[in-house]
């Protein structure tokens, strides 16, 4: 048991270490921290000092075994739990450093379960994304998303396509930047009527490869069951760039078209998105018409 001359002692000593801390002389740091646990080794503070040294000299095997002299001394001496949190913490941060982002999740999960901090919370969440991600990149392999694809394909000709929305959607995390895989599977949630499901794949197919002309068309189609004809013919218009022949683009197109032109609601937002009209609106006798038109058609059968 230290005496409190000799706490003095050491609480001298580690005001010196802190100086030199601030100073980045890590060197003298270690020095005066390790003499103040000689004065008074019960104390967990010294050894989160000298771990904090070796975090900063990137020492992070070394940090690593001090913090776990720090939590030992800690718990046999009923320290504050705040500092064996903070202990916990910059174990978790050295493994961090290391990449062994299992190991940080661990510590940060023990530095929470001691002390819970805004800090660590962010700590322990980012880390997990970092997991998931490796997890992700790991798990990518395009020779076994060509294997999933093809018995996505084998499944879709038989007309199981919940089957074969497994088999695409295990390909997609096999090889999730390979565009045709999304329009694969957009198929599938056509069949099975999940429109919303099929264009968001049809949306992703596109950003990934915007020169694959069955994503537009799929698209298209999509949309058009969807009664959104408008949308439905800036698609079919984007696979006419790729290719003006394609006879799918080109049949849409005109489909949708006709009905864009048949709807007066489609024709009226039409309108409303051409320049021209937009410059016409900004008189404001001009805006009361047409809004009147659009209300009341008959509303302005009487004007002159």
């Amino acid at each position: 048991m230290a005496t409190p001359e000799s706490k003095q002692l050491a609480l001298q000593e580690k005001d010196l270490g802190n100086a030199a801390y601030k100073k980045k002389d890590f060197e003298t740091a270690l020095q005066h921290y390790r003499t103040a646990l000689t004065h008074d080794p019960t104390d967990i503070t010294f050894h989160n000092n000298i771990a904090a040294v070796y975090f900063e000299q990137k020492e992070f095997k070394k940090c690593i075994e001090e913090c776990e002299k720090a939590v030992e001394v800690g718990r046999e001496n009923r320290a504050d739990y705040k500092l064996i949190a903070k202990a916990f913490t910059r174990t978790g941060n050295a493994y961090r450093k290391l990449e062994d982002y299992k190991s940080a999740k661990t510590y940060f999960e023990k530095s929470l379960s001691e002390h819970r901090t805004p800090e660590v919370k962010s700590l322990l969440s980012d880390t997990e994304k970092k997991i998931k991600e490796m997890e992700r990149l790991a798990y990518i392999d395009p020779s076994k998303a060509e294997e999933e694809k093809e018995k996505g394909n084998e499944y879709f000709k038989q007309g199981d396509y919940s089957t074969a929305v497994k088999h695409y959607s295990e390909a997609i995390k096999r090889n999730p930047d390979d565009a045709k895989l999304y329009s694969n599977r957009a198929a599938c949630y056509t069949k099975l009527a999940a429109f919303d499901l099929g264009l968001k794949d049809c949306e992703t197919c596109c950003r990934l490869d915007e020169t694959f002309i069955k994503g537009w068309i799929r698209k298209g189609k999509i949309l058009q069951v969807m009664q959104k004809s408008s949308e439905a013919l800036t698609a079919y218009q984007k696979a006419l760039e790729i290719d003006p022949n394609n006879a799918e683009a080109l049949e849409g197109y005109r489909a949708c078209t006709m009905a864009v032109h048949a709807d007066p609601k489609e024709v009226w937002k039409k309108a409303m998105n051409d320049p021209e009209v937009q410059q016409i609106l900004k008189d404001p006798a001009m805006r009361v018409i047409l809004e009147q038109m659009q209300n009341d058609p008959k509303a302005v059968q009487d004007l002159n």
